[in-house]
């Protein structure tokens, strides 16, 4: 009974997924609104510097001031 479940719910997310492509075609992409002004495209070392290495570089950058901002260290025993 499990494989019939299985094989009902993989056709439905196909059938999903396959709806969703076709009714996004990216033909609809090329036509251009008014006042469109699309700028100059991006080489693959900005592209790789602004969706990789930034990101990275803040998670650092928070991560660093949470950990040199943090108040929670360990009472020192007196007595």
């Amino acid at each position: 009974m499990d494989n019939k479940n299985a094989l009902r719910a993989g056709a439905l997310a196909a059938g999903t997924t396959l709806m969703m492509l076709l009714m996004s075609s990216p033909a609809l992409a090329l036509t251009r609104d008014d006042g469109d002004d699309p700028g100059p495209g991006l080489s693959v070392i900005q592209t790789l510097g602004l969706y990789v290495a930034l990101p990275i570089v803040l998670f650092l950058v928070i991560a660093g001031l949470v950990m040199v901002l943090d108040k929670s260290h360990k009472q020192q025993k007196q007595g």
